[in-house]
């Protein structure tokens, strides 16, 4: 029990530096300070910070809450492909995260025009959407929205460029980037990870068979194999920026 405890103290270290969020001699930086006073997974506090700077602010919060809770996406074993073409609609070709976010915004237009909270749900449901689920996903939203409100934090009111809102999510995300192995075939898993791991892309992401060189995971899952849910293409140079504090660097002729 001593080992494991000593272990998660250890990986929660090291997720915390590599965040930002500690120096080596274990003090809070001023990011460090500013995620202990967010109600939220460390990972997704930086994603906030970042946002703020970053003028993508309101898509982050959507995508915060969205990871907090179970995916309001339903997929019943009897109804698969027409769940499929129900979901299709909000799809995005880079990135399962604005997914979500065009998931928010087609949920707000037509609970804005709903006529009785019945309605709304009987809706939901027609498009294979959990009404239980969405109902939690807008309470944490607005949790986070108080908890940012309160740090005087100011939502954007433009939405943000893909590189603005990727760039965000993607502090909170650097363990959970790969490339994409130039020599890998069907027996292999085709992304070379972080601390050397090897994982494929989710079945069920729209990206699993076009995504580009380079991605980021919301999380790795360990099933049958090591497999990334909710990814999105980047770019290398964001990497570099984003873990600037992480990168080590050698020069030679």
């Amino acid at each position: 029990f001593r080992r494991v405890l000593f272990r998660s103290i250890a990986d929660g270290f090291d997720l915390l530096a590599e965040l930002g969020a500690v120096q080596r001699s274990g003090e809070l930086t001023a990011v460090g300070k500013t995620l202990a006073r967010l109600p939220v997974d460390p990972r997704l506090g930086r994603m906030l910070l970042a946002a703020k700077d970053l003028e993508a602010l309101r898509e982050t919060l959507i995508i915060a809450a969205a990871l907090c809770v179970q995916d309001p996406r339903e997929r019943p074993l009897e109804a698969q492909a027409a769940a499929d073409q129900a979901h299709r609609q909000f799809a995005h070709d880079k990135s399962d995260f604005l997914s979500l976010v065009k998931l928010w915004d087609f949920i707000a237009e037509h609970q804005a025009h709903k006529k009785s909270n019945r309605k709304f749900a009987d809706q939901l449901r027609t498009h294979f959407l959990s009404p239980r689920r969405v109902r939690e996903w807008v309470d944490v939203h607005a949790q986070l929205v108080a908890a940012v409100g309160q740090l005087g934090w100011r939502v954007n009111t433009s939405p943000a460029t893909y590189e603005q809102l990727h760039q965000a999510l993607l502090t909170g995300l650097l363990g959970n980037i790969g490339c994409r192995a130039l020599d890998a075939d069907f027996r292999a898993p085709p992304f070379l990870g972080a601390r050397g791991i090897k994982f494929s892309l989710w079945p069920g992401s729209h990206l699993s068979k076009k995504a580009g060189r380079w991605v980021m995971a919301a999380e790795l899952v360990d099933t049958t194999r090591l497999f990334a849910r909710m990814v999105a293409n980047i770019e290398p140079q964001w990497i570099e920026r984003a873990g600037a504090h992480l990168i080590k660097k050698s020069w030679s002729d």
